[in-house]
């Protein structure tokens, strides 16, 4: 993944010298994606009036999700749109109307800034006023009504917007787009570390949204034991399968998770509780810090963050409980629909 991320970049340099009958087939399909890649910059670097125009119409449309915007006025187009609440609050926000049908709202993205921070400024998923037991909530943002960020910056900082809470859904969409990645170009295929959705609405059972489904499975320290976690819903790959997202983790978390599924709410042995586990669901162990997260206020000193303790070992991921830098460098973005 990150060689083709590399690709991507790099390769531009040499692009128009190469031919295709010169290159090793396995590497095609990498240069045809750094072939997009350059048109697609190349296009979104000169002034596009017209294309300006359009998007600047898009605020005109009335809608409250992205699937009301695929609904109402067939937009298929992947890209930033505008919604507007119940309360007639107008934000803006990306829209995925590709995957499985399109329709999908970006609500929100976790992004760690410093998988070595302990609850700094930045951990706005789990808190910035430190390890404190006496904070059990931390920032309490995965059940309040706060926002942040912007759409554009969000594989750069963390990201939350009205839709999260206002929004009534029934699946969720999960993206991790490596750091920094340019908005214009999530939806290439190069650009996914994992992908994938739900398919059984299971939302409909926990109010519609995330912002529900917090109230009912708390992410509070010492709400409950270890093993006593929210819903587990299985999932379909849009990019990865269940071998590769199990590679993701380090190797001693591999042997406490089941690949294939998205988990709420996961609680640690030392009672920390963990709001998302993605791709997996705890079955043994229960050292849910290496392999889940966002979190509330207060966790063993060595855990505390957005990515609670994804590179415990300090190795740089692959050994002991660290995850990769491919999955520790990526930010989590979630969508609705």
């Amino acid at each position: 993944m990150l060689h083709n991320i590399f690709l991507l970049f790099v390769g531009l340099l040499s692009l128009e010298h190469v031919s295709f009958a010169e290159v090793p087939s396995s590497q095609i399909v990498n240069i045809t994606e750094t072939r997009e890649y350059a048109e697609r910059m190349q296009n979104f670097t000169r002034t596009n009036f017209e294309h300006l125009e359009k998007m600047r119409n898009r605020s005109i449309r009335v809608a409250r999700s992205c699937k009301d915007l695929r609904d109402r006025y067939d937009e298929r187009e992947d890209g930033v749109y505008y919604l507007t609440t119940g309360n007639g609050m107008l934000y803006q926000t990306y829209c995925d109307m590709t995957t499985a049908g399109g329709g999908w709202t970006l609500v929100a993205s976790v992004h760690e800034n410093s998988v070595y921070g302990r609850c700094t400024v930045g951990d706005r998923w789990s808190s910035q006023q430190g390890n404190n037991a006496d904070l059990p909530d931390g920032d309490g943002n995965w059940s309040n009504r706060n926002t942040f960020g912007t759409v554009e910056s969000a594989t750069a900082d963390d990201f939350k917007n009205p839709g999260y809470y206002d929004i009534t859904a029934e699946d969720i969409s999960v993206w991790h787009i490596p750091n920094n990645f340019p908005l214009e170009f999530w939806n290439m295929e190069a650009a996914a570390v994992l992908r994938y959705h739900t398919e059984n609405r299971f939302l409909r059972l926990y109010g519609g949204n995330l912002f529900q489904l917090f109230k009912q499975y708390p992410v509070r320290y010492n709400v409950g034991s270890y093993g006593d976690r929210g819903p587990a819903i299985p999932i379909v790959y849009d990019h990865g399968d269940k071998e590769s997202t199990r590679m993701l983790y380090g190797p001693n978390s591999r042997n406490e998770f089941e690949p294939g599924f998205i988990t709420f709410r996961a609680i640690n042995n030392e009672r920390a509780a963990m709001a998302i586990c993605s791709g997996v669901k705890p079955t043994v162990g229960y050292n849910t810090e290496h392999y889940c997260i966002g979190g509330g206020g207060y966790f063993h000193p060595e855990q505390c963050g957005d990515f609670p303790s994804f590179d415990y070992d300090r190795l740089g991921g692959m050994q002991g409980w660290s995850a990769p830098r491919e999955m520790t460098e990526a930010a989590v973005l979630l969508f609705y629909r």
